[in-house]
């Protein structure tokens, strides 16, 4: 291979990556990906809460779900907030 094939592979390789890390990222902040994770929290916790026995296991899922999902929601307000005011290099 010639150096130019090689820089055009390196290149392509570089872009395939990139397009995958726009791709991932834009997964990471959809709403879909948010909807899937609040419903995935509560059936997994109204299945467990079901099997202990606890009393309205599916109306007490809300809360721990609700926590969980507003917690995704804060972390990346605090991460700028952290990048902003904590880590300096």
């Amino acid at each position: 291979m010639t150096n130019l094939q090689e820089l055009e592979k390196k290149i392509r390789e570089i872009e395939e990556r990139n397009r995958k890390a726009t791709i991932d990222k834009v997964w990471e902040t959809s709403y879909t990906r948010r909807i899937l994770l609040a419903a995935f929290t509560y059936l997994s916790i109204g299945f467990y809460l079901q099997v202990i026995n606890v009393s309205q296991p599916w109306l007490n899922a809300i809360v721990p779900t609700v926590a969980f999902t507003l917690s995704t929601l804060t972390l990346p307000l605090l991460k700028n907030w952290w990048l902003k005011y904590v880590y300096k290099k």
